[in-house]
């Protein structure tokens, strides 16, 4: 129990998990299963339940990471780090804003940015030092692994459904917000989005080393993964017309 409120700043050496090892492994099974049953349950329900299951997945976002918050600023104190302005904090932003008023764009950059986002976070988690049994361990697995579960509710329910002519509005909508995220990052000496400098391990870091700056990262890397998010579309599109089409052919046969 001792160890269960202990930051990151405050855990010892020797008390983490390794990455890739039986815990990790267990928890990217279980956010994987949960987004599998999650599509199949929202698939079943009429758009109501489905918005009433979105709303529950979104509050939990919402409440997961305030609770964080709290417990962070009563241990540590509050410092202007904590504010959301990563990209996974935007993202549970716009979650709460799509519960209270959806819009296309906003539901479109959270498949194209949110579910990458948290995937990686998920697969190169920063967390290891924390040991299972500690707050921000099941914090840092569950708060991403519902910022991966609700877009793909969106898609899975019908809610939202990107094209390719959507993703210019997307981006535009990450640049208006980088703007003065970098502005801020430079009056509190902040590295939120990762607009000053790479983490280590950072594929940005990458970028930083053969073109002499992370930024060029940026340009290089959100077409390829907004490609790569828009490949199931395309496919689940085609598969969608090859079924139509076979049920016309079957219709005229008859």
């Amino acid at each position: 129990m001792i160890m269960f409120f202990v930051t990151s700043g405050q855990m010892p050496d020797g008390y983490g998990f390794s990455a890739y090892g039986v815990t990790h492994l267990i928890w990217l099974g279980v956010i994987i299963l949960v987004c599998i049953l999650g599509s199949i349950l929202i698939r079943k329900l009429d758009p109501k339940k489905q918005q009433i299951l979105l709303t529950i997945v979104g509050i939990a976002v919402i409440l997961q990471e305030t609770s964080k918050n709290i417990i962070v600023s009563i241990l540590e104190g509050f410092s202007v780090g904590y504010l959301p302005f990563h990209l996974c904090g935007i993202n549970i932003l716009l979650i709460g804003f799509d519960i209270i008023k959806p819009t296309k764009i906003v539901r479109n950059f959270l498949y194209f940015f949110c579910i990458p986002g948290a995937a990686l976070a998920l697969l190169f988690p920063n967390w290891t030092k924390m040991p299972f049994w500690n707050f921000f361990h099941f914090h840092s697995f569950i708060v991403h692994g519902l910022l991966v579960l609700y877009p793909v509710l969106l898609i899975s329910s019908g809610l939202a459904r990107p094209k390719i002519k959507d993703m210019p509005k997307c981006i535009g909508l990450l640049v208006l917000m980088a703007i003065p995220i970098y502005f801020l990052n430079l009056a509190w000496d902040t590295n939120f989005m990762f607009l000053m400098r790479p983490d280590s391990g950072n594929p940005l870091e990458l970028f930083e080393k053969l073109l002499g700056s992370h930024l060029w990262g940026f340009p290089i890397l959100l077409p390829v993964v907004m490609f790569i998010m828009y490949l199931p579309i395309l496919i689940i599109e085609k598969i969608g017309k090859a079924k139509e089409t076979k049920k016309e052919k079957e219709t005229v046969k008859v």
